[in-house]
C-alpha cells in the first residue's frame, strides 16, 4: 500500500509539472484538470489514513497490523548478563521448625555429640477457611434485666462473610477478570467456602460504592500534579463501543467510560477543565480546549516520523 502510495505521488507530481509546461490549454481545460489531480490526492490520502498516521483509535482501525509491531530478539529467554534479578531469602523467622535427626545405625560405629545443624527452607503458602466467633457477654441484675455487649459494627449478622473473603473475591472478578462462576468454584474447591454467584455481584457492588471516596481523593491528587497524561481508546461494553478516557500522574490514574469521545466525557471527569499544569497527549484537538500548558508525547512523534519521511520523500524533497 505504501509502495502504490508513493508510485501515485510521483506520477501525479510528474503530471502537475507536465501540465505547467503545456501551453496550449484553455483555462478551463487546465482547471479541471487541476481539480482532479486535488480529488486524487484527497481520495488517496484518505485511503492510507489508519491509526499510525490519524486519530483513529486501535480499536476501530480495521486495517492495522494485528500482534506484536517489535523486531525478534537474538536474546536468548530469560535474564540477560549484567540483569540484577530476584531470588528468594531466607526467613529468620520461620513459621515452622522440623528437626531431622541422624539415624546413628547408618554411622560407623563411634562416639558422637551434637554440634549444630545445616537449615534448608521450603516457602509454601496454606489456603484455609478461618471461623471466628464473636461472644457477647450477657449480664443479668438482681431484677432479671439483662445487658449485652456491643458487638464489633462489622459484624452484623448471625452468620456472614468476613472482609478477606470480599476483597479476594473482588479482587479474582476485577483485577483477574476471573467470571463469577470460575470465582465460586474457587471459593468452593479449594477453601471449602460455599459463595453464590450473587453474593460475588453484591460484593463487587459493596466495593463500588466504597470507592465513592477513593474517587473524589483521585481527582484531588492528580489536580495537584504539575503533569498528567491524557488518553483514550474504544473498549467493548455489552457488545458496544464505547470510549474509556484516562488521566495519570507517576503515582495516580483515573478511568472514565463514556459513551461520547471528547470534552463532553472529559468534562464529566472534573479534572482537565480545572488542572492548571502540563498535560501530555497525542495532538487531538479536543485536549487543546483546556486552559493549561500543553506537551505532545513523544510515542506518537517516534510513530509518526516514518509517515512523515514517506511523504517529504515522495515529493521529491529531502529532510
Amino acid at each position: 500500500m505504501l509502495l502504490d502510495k508513493v508510485s501515485l505521488n510521483e506520477t501525479l507530481s510528474r503530471a502537475e509539472l507536465l501540465l505547467k509546461e503545456e501551453q496550449g490549454l484553455s483555462p478551463a481545460i487546465r482547471a479541471i484538470i487541476e481539480i482532479l489531480i486535488l480529488l486524487i490526492r484527497g481520495f488517496a490520502g484518505r485511503l492510507s489514513i489508519n491509526s499510525n498516521n490519524s486519530s483513529i483509535p486501535p480499536s476501530a482501525d480495521k486495517k492495522r497490523k494485528r500482534g506484536s509491531q517489535k523486531e525478534k530478539s537474538n536474546k536468548k529467554p530469560g535474564g540477560q548478563n549484567g540483569h540484577e534479578g530476584s531470588r528468594l531469602e531466607k526467613s529468620e523467622n520461620p513459621d515452622e521448625i522440623i528437626d531431622i535427626e541422624i539415624d546413628k545405625t547408618t554411622l560407623p560405629p563411634s562416639k558422637y555429640q551434637e554440634v549444630g545443624y545445616e537449615s534448608r527452607q521450603v516457602i509454601d503458602f496454606m489456603i484455609s477457611k478461618i471461623v471466628t466467633e464473636y461472644r457477647a457477654q450477657v449480664l443479668e441484675n438482681l431484677a432479671g434485666k439483662q445487658y449485652v455487649a456491643e458487638f464489633p459494627d462489622y459484624v452484623k449478622t448471625d452468620v456472614q462473610y468476613g472482609y478477606r473473603v470480599k476483597s479476594h473475591a473482588v479482587y479474582l472478578s476485577q483485577f483477574q477478570f476471573l467470571p463469577y462462576a470460575r470465582a465460586q468454584a474457587y471459593f468452593e474447591e479449594k477453601i471449602n467456602i460455599p459463595i453464590s454467584t450473587g453474593s460475588i455481584f453484591n460484593f463487587n457492588k459493596e466495593a463500588c460504592l466504597l470507592l465513592d471516596q477513593f474517587d473524589e481523593k483521585a481527582k484531588s491528587k492528580l489536580l495537584a500534579e504539575r503533569v498528567l497524561n491524557a488518553d483514550e481508546t474504544g473498549i467493548n461494553v455489552n457488545k458496544k463501543t464505547i470510549w474509556l478516557h484516562s488521566i495519570s500522574s507517576g503515582l495516580w490514574s483515573y478511568f472514565y467510560p463514556h459513551e461520547k469521545r471528547g470534552t463532553d466525557a472529559m468534562d464529566e471527569m472534573e479534572i482537565l477543565p480545572n488542572f492548571i499544569g502540563t498535560l501530555i497527549h497525542d495532538h487531538w484537538k479536543p485536549y487543546f480546549t483546556y486552559p493549561c500548558k500543553h506537551g505532545l508525547c513523544n510515542a506518537h512523534h517516534i510513530r509518526e516520523l516514518p509517515i512523515l519521511t514517506m511523504k517529504i520523500n515522495s515529493r521529491g524533497l529531502t529532510i
